[in-house]
Protein backbone atom coordinates (compact mmCIF):
# COMPACT_ATOMS: atom_id res chain seq x y z
CA UNK A 1 0.00 0.00 0.00
CA UNK A 2 1.22 3.50 -0.83
CA UNK A 3 1.14 6.93 0.75
CA UNK A 4 -0.63 9.46 -1.46
CA UNK A 5 0.48 13.09 -1.15
CA UNK A 6 -1.93 15.65 -2.56
CA UNK A 7 -0.07 18.79 -3.55
CA UNK A 8 3.20 18.87 -5.48
CA UNK A 9 4.37 22.18 -4.06
CA UNK A 10 7.51 22.53 -1.97
CA UNK A 11 6.11 20.92 1.18
CA UNK A 12 4.33 18.05 -0.56
CA UNK A 13 7.44 17.29 -2.61
CA UNK A 14 9.65 17.46 0.48
CA UNK A 15 7.41 14.96 2.26
CA UNK A 16 7.55 12.68 -0.79
CA UNK A 17 11.35 12.78 -0.73
CA UNK A 18 11.55 12.18 3.02
CA UNK A 19 9.02 9.35 3.17
CA UNK A 20 10.05 7.47 0.03
CA UNK A 21 12.96 5.79 1.78
CA UNK A 22 10.56 3.49 3.61
CA UNK A 23 7.32 3.79 1.62
CA UNK A 24 6.02 3.89 -1.93
CA UNK A 25 4.64 7.39 -2.56
CA UNK A 26 2.17 8.78 -5.09
CA UNK A 27 2.67 12.55 -5.51
CA UNK A 28 -0.29 14.38 -7.07
CA UNK A 29 -0.18 17.89 -8.51
CA UNK A 30 -3.10 20.06 -9.67
CA UNK A 31 -1.20 21.75 -12.51
CA UNK A 32 -0.78 19.25 -15.33
CA UNK A 33 2.09 21.11 -17.00
CA UNK A 34 4.11 21.48 -13.79
CA UNK A 35 3.39 17.89 -12.83
CA UNK A 36 4.62 16.63 -16.20
CA UNK A 37 7.87 18.55 -15.71
CA UNK A 38 8.36 17.08 -12.24
CA UNK A 39 7.62 13.60 -13.57
CA UNK A 40 10.10 13.99 -16.43
CA UNK A 41 12.96 15.72 -14.59
CA UNK A 42 12.37 14.08 -11.19
CA UNK A 43 12.84 17.53 -9.67
CA UNK A 44 10.62 20.34 -8.39
CA UNK A 45 11.82 23.86 -9.25
CA UNK A 46 10.92 24.89 -5.70
CA UNK A 47 13.49 22.39 -4.38
CA UNK A 48 15.97 22.36 -7.28
CA UNK A 49 18.81 20.63 -5.44
CA UNK A 50 16.81 17.51 -4.55
CA UNK A 51 15.71 14.66 -6.79
CA UNK A 52 12.72 12.38 -6.30
CA UNK A 53 13.67 8.83 -5.44
CA UNK A 54 12.60 5.70 -7.36
CA UNK A 55 9.78 5.01 -4.89
CA UNK A 56 7.96 8.22 -5.89
CA UNK A 57 5.40 8.20 -8.69
CA UNK A 58 4.08 11.53 -10.00
CA UNK A 59 0.65 12.15 -11.52
CA UNK A 60 -2.04 14.80 -12.06
CA UNK A 61 -4.79 12.15 -12.15
CA UNK A 62 -6.63 12.04 -8.81
CA UNK A 63 -8.05 8.56 -9.24
CA UNK A 64 -4.62 7.20 -10.14
CA UNK A 65 -3.00 8.96 -7.20
CA UNK A 66 -5.43 7.49 -4.70
CA UNK A 67 -5.33 3.98 -6.12
CA UNK A 68 -3.91 1.46 -3.61
CA UNK A 69 -3.23 4.22 -1.08
CA UNK A 70 -3.96 3.56 2.58
CA UNK A 71 -2.76 6.94 3.85
CA UNK A 72 -3.49 10.29 2.17
CA UNK A 73 -1.58 13.44 3.10
CA UNK A 74 -3.22 16.67 1.95
CA UNK A 75 -0.49 19.27 1.37
CA UNK A 76 -2.61 21.53 -0.84
CA UNK A 77 -2.63 25.21 0.29
CA UNK A 78 -5.38 25.70 2.84
CA UNK A 79 -7.43 28.10 0.71
CA UNK A 80 -7.57 25.47 -2.07
CA UNK A 81 -8.21 22.48 0.20
CA UNK A 82 -12.00 22.57 0.05
CA UNK A 83 -12.05 22.51 -3.76
CA UNK A 84 -9.61 19.59 -3.96
CA UNK A 85 -11.32 17.53 -1.26
CA UNK A 86 -14.72 17.95 -2.86
CA UNK A 87 -13.20 16.34 -5.94
CA UNK A 88 -11.55 13.40 -4.16
CA UNK A 89 -14.08 12.26 -1.56
CA UNK A 90 -15.82 10.06 -4.15
CA UNK A 91 -12.56 8.14 -4.54
CA UNK A 92 -11.91 7.69 -0.81
CA UNK A 93 -12.85 4.32 0.62
CA UNK A 94 -12.01 4.62 4.27
CA UNK A 95 -8.39 5.72 3.80
CA UNK A 96 -6.84 7.86 6.50
CA UNK A 97 -6.76 11.54 5.49
CA UNK A 98 -4.17 13.75 7.18
CA UNK A 99 -4.01 17.50 6.64
CA UNK A 100 -0.61 19.16 6.24
CA UNK A 101 -1.84 22.69 5.45
CA UNK A 102 -1.89 25.60 7.88
CA UNK A 103 -4.40 28.41 7.98
CA UNK A 104 -8.05 29.38 8.38
CA UNK A 105 -10.37 28.97 5.40
CA UNK A 106 -11.76 32.35 4.29
CA UNK A 107 -15.11 30.82 3.31
CA UNK A 108 -15.88 28.50 6.22
CA UNK A 109 -13.63 29.79 9.00
CA UNK A 110 -12.32 26.24 9.50
CA UNK A 111 -8.72 25.19 10.09
CA UNK A 112 -6.61 22.44 8.57
CA UNK A 113 -8.12 19.57 10.56
CA UNK A 114 -11.69 20.84 10.80
CA UNK A 115 -12.10 21.42 7.08
CA UNK A 116 -11.04 17.84 6.35
CA UNK A 117 -13.42 16.49 8.98
CA UNK A 118 -16.31 18.55 7.60
CA UNK A 119 -15.85 17.08 4.12
CA UNK A 120 -14.90 13.54 5.20
CA UNK A 121 -16.97 13.10 8.37
CA UNK A 122 -17.04 9.31 8.44
CA UNK A 123 -13.38 8.73 7.64
CA UNK A 124 -10.29 8.75 9.88
CA UNK A 125 -8.80 12.26 9.85
CA UNK A 126 -5.72 13.83 11.43
CA UNK A 127 -3.36 16.79 11.08
CA UNK A 128 0.43 16.87 10.71
CA UNK A 129 1.97 20.15 11.80
CA UNK A 130 4.90 21.71 13.62
CA UNK A 131 8.12 23.67 13.08
CA UNK A 132 9.38 22.73 9.63
CA UNK A 133 10.64 24.19 6.38
CA UNK A 134 10.23 22.18 3.19
CA UNK A 135 13.90 22.64 2.26
CA UNK A 136 15.05 21.20 5.59
CA UNK A 137 12.79 18.16 5.28
CA UNK A 138 13.92 17.53 1.70
CA UNK A 139 17.58 17.74 2.74
CA UNK A 140 17.05 15.15 5.43
CA UNK A 141 17.71 17.53 8.30
CA UNK A 142 16.28 16.43 11.68
CA UNK A 143 12.67 17.62 12.03
CA UNK A 144 10.08 16.95 14.74
CA UNK A 145 6.36 17.25 14.03
CA UNK A 146 3.04 16.76 15.79
CA UNK A 147 0.47 14.30 14.44
CA UNK A 148 -2.89 15.02 16.05
CA UNK A 149 -6.17 13.15 15.77
CA UNK A 150 -9.12 11.79 17.71
CA UNK A 151 -8.61 8.42 16.01
CA UNK A 152 -7.03 6.52 18.91
CA UNK A 153 -6.84 3.18 17.12
CA UNK A 154 -5.04 4.57 14.07
CA UNK A 155 -2.76 7.22 15.53
CA UNK A 156 0.09 4.89 16.54
CA UNK A 157 0.09 3.21 13.12
CA UNK A 158 0.27 6.60 11.35
CA UNK A 159 3.06 7.70 13.68
CA UNK A 160 5.18 4.68 12.79
CA UNK A 161 4.65 5.04 9.04
CA UNK A 162 5.52 8.74 9.02
CA UNK A 163 8.58 8.49 11.28
CA UNK A 164 12.08 7.70 10.04
CA UNK A 165 15.68 8.64 10.64
CA UNK A 166 15.10 12.33 9.92
CA UNK A 167 11.40 12.80 10.78
CA UNK A 168 10.39 12.33 14.41
CA UNK A 169 6.62 12.30 14.93
CA UNK A 170 4.95 13.01 18.27
CA UNK A 171 1.24 12.25 18.68
CA UNK A 172 -1.50 14.37 20.22
CA UNK A 173 -5.20 13.89 20.88
CA UNK A 174 -5.90 17.61 20.45
CA UNK A 175 -6.30 18.24 16.70
CA UNK A 176 -8.10 21.55 17.29
CA UNK A 177 -5.20 22.92 19.31
CA UNK A 178 -2.75 21.65 16.69
CA UNK A 179 -4.59 23.26 13.78
CA UNK A 180 -4.93 26.60 15.59
CA UNK A 181 -1.26 26.75 16.55
CA UNK A 182 -0.21 26.07 12.98
CA UNK A 183 -2.61 28.65 11.55
CA UNK A 184 -2.15 31.60 13.88
CA UNK A 185 1.63 31.44 14.19
CA UNK A 186 1.74 32.71 10.60
CA UNK A 187 -0.23 35.80 11.62
CA UNK A 188 2.19 36.54 14.45
CA UNK A 189 5.10 35.99 12.05
CA UNK A 190 3.76 38.77 9.82
CA UNK A 191 3.62 41.07 12.85
CA UNK A 192 7.21 40.18 13.77
CA UNK A 193 8.45 40.76 10.24
CA UNK A 194 6.68 44.11 10.14
CA UNK A 195 8.24 45.16 13.45
CA UNK A 196 11.77 44.14 12.51
CA UNK A 197 11.41 45.65 9.03
CA UNK A 198 10.33 48.94 10.58
CA UNK A 199 13.43 48.99 12.79
CA UNK A 200 11.51 48.50 16.03
CA UNK A 201 14.12 46.08 17.37
CA UNK A 202 14.53 42.57 18.71
CA UNK A 203 12.82 43.42 22.00
CA UNK A 204 9.66 44.32 20.11
CA UNK A 205 9.81 41.00 18.28
CA UNK A 206 10.22 39.09 21.53
CA UNK A 207 7.19 40.89 22.96
CA UNK A 208 5.12 40.11 19.86
CA UNK A 209 6.05 36.42 19.99
CA UNK A 210 5.16 36.19 23.68
CA UNK A 211 1.93 38.16 23.54
CA UNK A 212 1.03 36.52 20.25
CA UNK A 213 1.41 33.15 21.94
CA UNK A 214 -0.99 34.34 24.64
CA UNK A 215 -3.51 35.31 21.95
CA UNK A 216 -3.25 31.90 20.32
CA UNK A 217 -3.82 30.10 23.62
CA UNK A 218 -6.79 32.34 24.46
CA UNK A 219 -8.48 31.60 21.15
CA UNK A 220 -7.64 27.89 21.17
CA UNK A 221 -9.06 27.35 24.64
CA UNK A 222 -12.24 29.15 23.62
CA UNK A 223 -12.65 26.47 20.94
CA UNK A 224 -12.03 23.66 23.42
CA UNK A 225 -8.33 23.04 22.81
CA UNK A 226 -5.79 22.26 25.52
CA UNK A 227 -3.33 24.95 26.59
CA UNK A 228 -0.47 22.43 26.82
CA UNK A 229 -0.82 21.66 23.11
CA UNK A 230 0.17 25.25 22.33
CA UNK A 231 3.30 24.84 24.46
CA UNK A 232 4.48 22.03 22.18
CA UNK A 233 5.76 21.64 18.64
CA UNK A 234 2.49 22.64 16.96
CA UNK A 235 2.28 25.79 19.07
CA UNK A 236 5.32 27.48 20.57
CA UNK A 237 7.80 25.46 18.50
CA UNK A 238 6.24 26.46 15.18
CA UNK A 239 5.76 30.03 16.40
CA UNK A 240 9.45 30.44 17.27
CA UNK A 241 10.65 29.08 13.93
CA UNK A 242 8.29 31.15 11.79
CA UNK A 243 8.86 34.41 13.66
CA UNK A 244 12.66 34.30 13.59
CA UNK A 245 13.75 33.00 10.20
CA UNK A 246 14.16 34.65 6.82
CA UNK A 247 13.07 31.32 5.31
CA UNK A 248 9.55 32.09 6.54
CA UNK A 249 7.30 33.47 3.80
CA UNK A 250 5.04 35.09 6.38
CA UNK A 251 7.90 36.76 8.26
CA UNK A 252 9.33 38.13 5.00
CA UNK A 253 5.88 39.30 3.94
CA UNK A 254 5.66 41.29 7.17
CA UNK A 255 8.96 43.00 6.38
CA UNK A 256 7.48 44.08 3.06
CA UNK A 257 5.18 46.56 4.82
CA UNK A 258 8.17 48.71 5.71
CA UNK A 259 9.45 49.01 2.17
CA UNK A 260 12.16 46.36 2.46
CA UNK A 261 12.76 43.93 -0.40
CA UNK A 262 9.43 42.36 -1.20
CA UNK A 263 8.29 38.79 -1.58
CA UNK A 264 7.25 37.17 -4.84
CA UNK A 265 3.50 37.94 -4.91
CA UNK A 266 2.74 34.65 -6.66
CA UNK A 267 3.73 32.64 -3.59
CA UNK A 268 1.26 31.59 -0.91
CA UNK A 269 1.08 33.78 2.21
CA UNK A 270 -0.96 31.71 4.65
CA UNK A 271 -0.94 34.31 7.42
CA UNK A 272 -2.55 37.01 5.30
CA UNK A 273 -5.64 34.94 4.52
CA UNK A 274 -5.76 33.65 8.09
CA UNK A 275 -5.68 37.16 9.60
CA UNK A 276 -8.51 38.29 7.34
CA UNK A 277 -10.50 35.11 8.08
CA UNK A 278 -10.15 35.76 11.83
CA UNK A 279 -11.82 39.19 11.76
CA UNK A 280 -15.47 37.99 11.63
CA UNK A 281 -14.65 35.09 13.98
CA UNK A 282 -13.30 37.42 16.67
CA UNK A 283 -16.35 39.65 16.38
CA UNK A 284 -18.69 36.69 16.69
CA UNK A 285 -16.89 35.20 19.69
CA UNK A 286 -16.07 38.60 21.28
CA UNK A 287 -12.39 37.72 21.85
CA UNK A 288 -9.64 40.34 22.13
CA UNK A 289 -6.63 39.52 19.93
CA UNK A 290 -5.01 42.90 19.23
CA UNK A 291 -1.97 41.57 17.36
CA UNK A 292 -4.11 39.44 15.06
CA UNK A 293 -6.48 42.36 14.51
CA UNK A 294 -3.53 44.64 13.76
CA UNK A 295 -2.15 42.23 11.16
CA UNK A 296 -5.59 42.06 9.54
CA UNK A 297 -5.51 45.86 9.24
CA UNK A 298 -2.06 45.71 7.64
CA UNK A 299 -3.15 43.05 5.18
CA UNK A 300 -6.34 44.89 4.26
CA UNK A 301 -4.50 48.19 3.83
CA UNK A 302 -6.51 50.04 6.48
CA UNK A 303 -3.49 50.81 8.69
CA UNK A 304 0.30 51.00 8.47
CA UNK A 305 2.91 49.54 10.82
CA UNK A 306 3.25 52.71 12.90
CA UNK A 307 -0.49 52.97 13.42
CA UNK A 308 -0.86 49.31 14.39
CA UNK A 309 2.01 49.47 16.88
CA UNK A 310 0.68 52.71 18.36
CA UNK A 311 -2.73 51.07 18.90
CA UNK A 312 -1.13 48.09 20.65
CA UNK A 313 1.07 50.26 22.88
CA UNK A 314 -1.90 52.46 23.82
CA UNK A 315 -4.02 49.57 25.09
CA UNK A 316 -5.00 49.66 28.78
CA UNK A 317 -2.34 48.37 31.17
CA UNK A 318 -3.13 44.94 32.57
CA UNK A 319 -1.81 41.93 34.41
CA UNK A 320 0.15 39.45 32.31
CA UNK A 321 -1.83 36.26 31.69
Amino acid sequence: MTICILGAGAFGTALAIALSGNEKVQLWGRNEKSTRIIKKTRKNSKLPSKELGPNVSVTSNLKEALQDSSLVLCAVPLQNTRQVLQAITKYLEGQALIGCSKGIDLVSGLGGYSILKSLYPDGPVGILTGPSFAADIARGLPTALTLASNEDDDLSEWQIRLSNGTLRIYVSHDPIGAEIGGALKNVIAIACGAAVGAGLGESARAALITRGHAEIIRYAMRLGAQAETLAGLSGFGDLCLTCTSNKSRNYCYGMEFSGTKGLDPSRTIEGKATALAMVPILKRLDIEMPITEGVAKLCSGTANVSEVMADIMARPLKKEI
